[in-house]
């Protein structure tokens, strides 16, 4: 299982995005992360940051479309004293405040003309003025983007400036969506299971079978993020020791056909993940009886668990053997 600070996954289409955010991190480029809803775009950003060389300064977010335009521009650039009633007093932005840093700007589709004029500027020759301000100031700080809107679309409506979204682009991450990689649903689902059960101190490892089969059918338009609240709720709302398909709100009814097609390769690594996951799913964890089930040795669940990085599975009063030589 391939991890990127809280971002995890075994699915090519992830490991790709894994591998890419490895080499943009390196730069001081801008990044443009595009993803539907859920797919953990801020994640992205700050698994960027965090791997950058401006690692030791702040991460700063700031969403552009749940704040209102009116303040918009204040809350991103600072305003002066006396610049609009009410503001008694200068205040900086959160351009400022990512000095030596990241400014990471969600929903930046949502910025108005004006603004995107501002941002374009600061891009080109890294200044800029507070609202109400003459002072032309300069700042250090990388900009990240985010959006789930399709910009191009939005270019040709003349709701985005073309100049702007190629100064944003330079560096373009995608994010898939969770429908699209595979065996990472059932694991993510697991960690979620393992992290909740812990945080309501209930004893739960594990779904019935039901379930299982729901979470890898279900199409999950909400994403990561809609994974994550399913199955925390469900945690608090089961009853018995394993979490059910109702637990979940899910219903045969959610169900989709995959018609998909992998390659050999990654169908062989899809099927073996999800069989481990589900092996270890329905045994609560315990290795032994999982590796029964999976009518393979002790041995060679332990050697899966390591090439596909799935060791977090493992219960935390639960150990196995490194072979000679690994």
């Amino acid at each position: 299982m391939d991890e990127l600070g809280e971002m995890v996954g075994t699915s090519s289409a992830i490991r790709a995005v894994f591998d890419l955010v490895r080499k943009v991190a390196k730069t001081e480029m801008p990044v443009l992360i595009t993803g539907e809803t859920g797919t953990g775009k801020e994640l992205t950003a700050h698994a960027i940051h965090e791997r950058s060389m401006r690692r030791e300064g702040p991460f700063v977010p700031i969403n552009c479309g749940a704040i209102p335009e009116t303040l918009l521009e204040s809350e991103l650039f600072g305003h002066e004293r006396g610049a609009f009633t009410g503001a008694v007093q200068q205040k900086k932005g959160k351009l400022e405040a990512a000095a030596g840093g990241t400014l990471f700007l969600d929903e930046v589709g949502d910025l108005l003309p004006s603004l995107q004029v501002k941002l374009l500027r600061f891009l080109q020759k890294g200044t800029f003025e507070r609202v109400g301000g003459h002072e032309t100031l300069h700042v250090d700080a990388r900009i990240i983007a985010a959006t789930n809107v399709d910009l191009k679309a939005a270019i040709d409506k003349n709701l985005f400036r073309e100049d702007l979204y190629y100064r944003l682009g330079v560096m373009h991450v995608h994010l898939p969506p969770l429908r699209e990689r595979g065996e990472d649903t059932l694991l993510m689902a697991m960690l979620f299971l393992k992290q909740a059960a812990a945080l309501h101190r209930k004893s739960i490892r594990s779904y019935t079978p039901e379930a299982l089969k729901a979470l890898r059918s279900y199409h999950w338009p909400g994403n990561v993020r809609e994974l994550s609240n399913r199955v925390r709720r469900a945690v608090v709302m089961a009853e018995g020791p394993e979490i059910t398909m109702h637990d979940l709100d899910l219903s045969d009814e959610t169900f989709h056909a995959d018609d998909s097609l992998d390659s050999l390769r990654a169908a062989h690594r899809r099927i073996e993940v999800e069989l481990i996951v589900k092996a270890i799913s329905m045994h609560q964890g315990n290795l032994t009886r999982a590796a029964r089930d999976l009518e393979v040795s002790r041995s060679t669940l332990y050697r899966k668990l390591r090439a596909y990085k799935l060791e977090r599975l493992v219960p935390a009063h639960l150990s196995y053997p490194v072979a000679v030589g690994d």
